[in-house]
C-alpha cells in the first residue's frame, strides 16, 4: 500500500467521483475555538466517500473477472458505493447487509441495482453466506477497508485535502477522520504524508466502539466487544483492518472519542450552518472538533463528514438538539 497506488486510483476515478471542497463557517469556528475546515464527502456520489473506494477497486479488476460480478459486506455506505460502481462498469453486485441496517441504506443499495441479501447479526454468519455465494456464482469479494485498491480510492480524499490546504496555507493542523475499519483514515494519512506532511491525521470514533483509539495507545489491534448498539452505525466495526492499522500506527496521532449526543449536535450544526446533511457516524469528526476542543491544538482543524445517508427520523432527532 503506497502513494503510487493512491495516485493511480485518482487517475482512474477522475471524472467519475466528485471533487469535494473544503468548507468553513464562522459559526462553527466560534464553537470549536479555531478555524474548522470541512471536507463534505456527504456530497459524494451515493452520499459517502465509499464510492471512491468502490470505483477504485472495480476499475482495477481484470475486465473478464469483473464481468462475473462482485460481492461485498456492508451496513450501508460501502454497499451503495460498490453497487453504483458495479452498475457504472456494467456488471452485477451482491451485497450482504445486516437486517438492522438503516432502511434508507438498504433501499438505496437496491435502487443502484444490487441484489441485497439480509442476515441477522449474532445468529447468522455473514462470512459463511458470502463464501457460499462467491463459490456458487464466481463473484469477486470487494472488502470495505482491508483491501489495497479500496484504501487507494479512499486516499484520493487526502490528495484533495492536501491540495486545498496547501493552496490556503493551512499547516500544522489536525485532520480528523471518521474511523471504522481504517480504510479512509489510513488512505488519507498516506496521501498527506506525501503531499502535506505537516498535517496530522487523527481518527474519531464513538464511545464503546473506540477500538482504533485503544489500538493506537497499546500498539496492537484491539477489538470491540459489541457489534451494534450505537447510532454511529457507519463506523462501527469489530476491529481495525490488518492493512490499515500499521499505516495508522505509523502516521496517526491519538484517537478522539465522541458520544451520541455530540454526534447529533454536530449533525444539527452542519445542517444549520452549512446546509449539509450528515449521518451520525459521518459527523463523528466534526463532533470531535466542536466538542473535544481541548484535545486539539493549533489554529486550524480539518474534518471529514464521511457520509450523509441518514433516515428522516434520525435526522429529526438531531435537529431537536438545536
Amino acid at each position: 500500500m503506497n502513494i503510487e497506488m493512491i495516485r493511480a486510483a485518482a487517475a482512474r476515478i477522475h471524472g467519475h467521483a466528485l471533487r469535494t471542497p473544503l468548507l468553513n463557517s464562522g459559526f462553527l469556528d466560534e464553537i470549536a475555538g479555531r478555524r474548522v475546515w470541512i471536507k463534505p464527502e456527504c456530497l459524494q456520489h451515493t452520499g459517502s466517500f465509499k464510492f471512491r473506494g468502490g470505483y477504485s477497486a472495480l476499475s482495477a479488476l481484470d475486465p473478464a473477472i469483473r464481468a462475473n460480478g462482485v460481492i461485498a459486506f456492508s451496513s450501508g455506505n460501502h454497499a451503495q458505493g460498490v453497487a453504483l460502481a458495479a452498475r457504472m462498469h456494467g456488471t452485477s453486485a451482491v451485497i450482504i447487509m445486516p437486517s438492522d441496517a438503516p432502511q434508507l441504506k438498504i433501499e438505496n443499495t437496491r435502487a443502484y441495482g444490487a441484489e441485497v441479501v439480509l442476515y441477522k447479526r449474532g445468529s447468522e454468519d455473514r462470512d459463511e453466506i458470502g463464501d457460499r455465494l462467491s463459490r456458487e456464482r464466481g463473484l469477486t469479494l470487494v472488502k470495505p477497508f482491508d483491501e489495497p485498491q479500496v484504501i487507494a480510492g479512499q486516499g484520493t480524499t487526502g490528495l484533495e485535502i492536501a491540495e486545498d490546504a496547501n493552496a490556503m496555507g493551512i499547516t500544522n493542523a489536525d485532520v480528523i477522520v471518521c474511523c471504522g475499519g481504517g480504510g479512509l483514515t489510513s488512505g488519507i494519512a498516506l496521501a498527506l504524508e506525501a503531499d502535506a506532511p505537516t498535517l496530522r491525521v487523527r481518527p474519531a470514533e464513538p464511545e464503546g466502539f473506540d477500538d482504533v483509539a485503544r489500538s493506537l495507545r497499546s500498539g496492537v489491534i484491539e477489538s470491540n466487544t459489541a457489534t451494534s448498539g450505537n447510532i454511529c452505525d457507519a463506523i462501527i466495526t469489530p476491529r481495525a483492518g490488518d492493512i490499515p492499522f500499521p499505516i495508522m500506527k505509523r502516521l496517526c496521532g491519538p484517537g478522539l472519542v465522541i458520544n451520541e449526543t455530540e454526534a447529533l449536535g454536530a449533525m444539527a450544526q452542519a445542517f444549520l450552518r452549512l446546509k449539509l446533511v450528515a449521518e451520525p457516524g459521518g459527523a463523528a469528526a466534526l463532533a470531535a472538533a466542536l466538542y473535544r476542543r481541548d484535545e486539539i491544538k493549533g489554529d486550524d482543524v480539518i474534518v471529514t463528514i464521511s457520509g450523509g445517508n441518514v433516515d428522516p427520523a434520525m435526522f429529526a432527532r438531531a435537529l431537536e438538539q438545536l
